[in-house]
């Protein structure tokens, strides 16, 4: 932590958009919706979060913990894999990933840490007990073996009417996901809440009351395409987003207003000024005072017409 704290405050994210990160805005929303919920109905129970990156997720969840409950993070930041595939992985996609930059994102929006487990997410049901969570994120590795393991240790650590998200499901670069989260749903008992664009949100609960909420809210809602669809038995409700915005989220501390830039007084026209008419030499107008009346009231008259 004293590391992370080390760091000058221009290095710190002053907003959550700033988290490097792949956490869309309906997401953002769907997490909202669920934790929210769950306090509402007075669910408690810990966070757990596999994969991390570089916190984006986290920090919105860590938002949602209260204080008799526990957040418990795991990710290899810059550990080794446990076996090749996965270093091949991690080398190719999150060589910049380091622990230092997860907590120095995390520390700029909540004053402590979660509990954080450097390691494989294979590990985590020994440091995690059964029947604990009520919110599981999985978005480690994306090996068919490693993410059908993570999802069957979801299943022991959740609460009977816990929520637990599965991220690429679908993303054509990710198929072990998929095979893994379809398989869990067609003979694992997970039951699919609804789909975003990149996640999965499912329980081995009752979905129905859940989905019917989620569909009240999402229907009074004009940034977000709907549909339903059935399939294997299971009503598949696909939200995509339309221009959604994320939902309000506390400044990080070193969030700092942003300058706006001054705007000029409106410039007041001033009246052309006539340039000095030159002065009369002594001798000209000595000329005129000599003149004949009647000339010097012509001459006079002249000049006033040309004024």
């Amino acid at each position: 932590m004293a590391t992370a704290q080390a760091q000058s405050a221009d290095q710190y994210p002053g907003e959550l958009k700033d988290v490097k990160g792949w956490f869309p805005p309906l997401d953002q929303v769907l997490f909202t919706w669920f934790l929210e919920r769950q306090r509402t109905n007075g669910i408690r129970g810990d966070l757990l979060e596999l994969g991390a990156y570089m916190g984006k997720s986290a920090i919105l969840l860590g938002h949602h913990l209260r204080d008799d409950e526990k957040f418990t993070v795991c990710d290899l930041f810059e550990s080794d894999a446990p076996d090749e595939a996965n270093q091949a992985e991690s080398t190719k996609s999150y060589a910049s990933l380091t622990r230092q930059a997860f907590e120095r994102n995390y520390l700029s929006f909540h004053d402590a840490l979660p509990t954080v487990i450097q390691g494989p997410s294979s590990v985590i049901t020994q440091e995690v007990a059964p029947g604990t969570c009520r919110f599981v994120h999985i978005d480690a590795s994306h090996l068919y073996e490693h993410v059908a393991a993570d999802i069957v240790a979801a299943r022991d650590i959740l609460l009977p009417e816990g929520i637990v998200v599965l991220d690429d499901f679908r993303s054509e670069h990710t198929p072990g996901v998929s095979v893994a989260t379809w398989e869990a749903v067609l003979s694992g008992g997970l039951r699919p809440v609804c789909l975003s664009t990149q996640k999965l949100y499912g329980t081995w609960g009752d979905p129905e009351p859940l989905q019917e909420e989620l569909l009240a809210m999402l229907r009074e809602r004009t940034d977000c395409g709907l549909s339903v669809q059935w399939a294997a038995g299971h009503r598949l409700v696909r939200a995509r987003s339309k221009g959604m915005k994320p939902p309000p989220f506390p400044y990080s501390r070193h969030y700092t207003e942003p300058r706006l830039p001054a705007v000029p007084s409106p410039r007041q026209e001033k009246a052309p000024q006539q340039s000095p008419r030159p002065p009369r030499s002594r001798a000209r107008r000595l000329a005129v005072d000599l003149l004949p009346p009647l000339v010097t009231r012509a001459v006079r008259r002249a000049r006033a017409s040309r004024a």
